[in-house]
């Protein structure tokens, strides 16, 4: 895999429109996308969205192409079933994989190795060949085991980045909120951006 190409997984957890956004903005840079979005996500997505996405990975990668329109960047799914893609091998130079929203069974999983899917399995190739794995965890409130799989992660080398928008930019919309945190994201990955304003 290149270097201008991410993986982005979309999970369960609230915040679909995260996802989306950080999408939108890497297709607009030029950037080459595998996106994965596990069964649960697909549900919070509709509900949150209104994005219906349905029938088999060409019928979805058809109707996620129409959703983002034309871009520079190309943008390939792969289902979350498919423990074989090449997205499961070190051998594909993965580097950077952003899992946004990310949800609690799915950091817990991750940070006890279990590969059940791919998600997981492409999470824990990033964690094996020491690349950047940015986690965006929407949950309140937290357990401690919420906690104690977020520290391991976190030691393991990944990005804990919980989708928390800050207020002192003064938003206006909803958008600004969902920029601060798609932002975020973006510096954690030494991606410039202009998303949200900076303290000064």
């Amino acid at each position: 895999m290149g270097q201008n190409k991410k993986v982005i997984a979309i999970t369960g957890a609230s915040g679909a429109i995260y996802g989306l956004r950080l999408i939108q903005e890497f297709l607009k840079r030029g950037d080459d996308v595998s996106l994965i979005i596990s069964p649960s996500g697909f549900l919070v997505m509709e509900q949150e969205t209104g994005l219906k996405l349905k029938g088999d990975k060409f019928r979805i990668s058809d109707a996620l192409k129409k959703y983002f329109g034309r871009t520079r960047g190309r943008m390939s799914y792969y289902p979350a079933d498919d423990i074989a893609s090449c997205l499961s091998s070190g051998s594909s130079l993965l580097r950077d994989m952003v899992i946004c929203p990310c949800s609690m069974g799915t950091i817990g999983r991750i940070s006890c190795g279990i590969s059940g899917n791919l998600i997981e399995r492409t999470a824990d190739v990033v964690l094996k060949e020491k690349g950047r794995l940015v986690l965006v965890p929407r949950e309140t409130p937290l357990n401690q085991i919420h906690l104690e799989n977020m520290l391991k992660l976190s030691m393991a080398g990944a990005y804990i980045i919980p989708a928390m928008p800050a207020f002192y930019h003064n938003p206006k919309k909803i958008e600004d909120l969902v920029d601060f945190v798609v932002g975020k994201i973006m510096d954690a990955m030494g991606i410039e951006n202009r998303l949200y304003k900076r303290w000064k």
